[in-house]
């Protein structure tokens, strides 16, 4: 992996654990502030909704991060197509349901580290 597919997968990584940590343990008053477009009083009754999102920003996250820990590179490959697709098809999706800024900071990176990885 080159160094821009890695800082790329890192920062992904990064990414998904700020939402992890945001939707599971501060979605009451960091949501408040991130997702400004919701009315205030569905933050309480969204709570379990956010964190079960959340939980899967961690997976996600994970896998990103254990790609780091693999040490043949045709399973890192394989593994980091897998969890770079699961991400770029969360965020086209969020792109196209909740933001059009998620297509920027989740779907782009994860769809450039993807070109990446098959240009080495």
């Amino acid at each position: 992996m080159n160094l821009i597919t890695n800082i790329l997968i890192r920062s992904l990584a990064l990414e998904h654990i700020y939402m992890f940590w945001m939707k599971m343990f501060a979605w009451e008053t960091v949501g408040k502030k991130t997702f400004k477009s919701l009315a205030p009083e569905l933050f309480t009754p969204t709570k379990g909704l956010a964190a079960n999102q959340g939980l899967y920003n961690r997976f996600l996250a994970a896998g990103l991060i254990w790609i780091f820990f693999i040490d043949n590179n045709e399973w890192k490959f394989y593994i980091s197509v897998f969890f770079l697709t699961c991400i770029l098809i969360a965020g086209l999706y969020g792109g196209w349901t909740a933001s059009k800024r998620i297509l920027y900071v989740q779907a782009l990176p994860a769809f450039l580290a993807l070109i990446l990885l098959h240009l080495k």
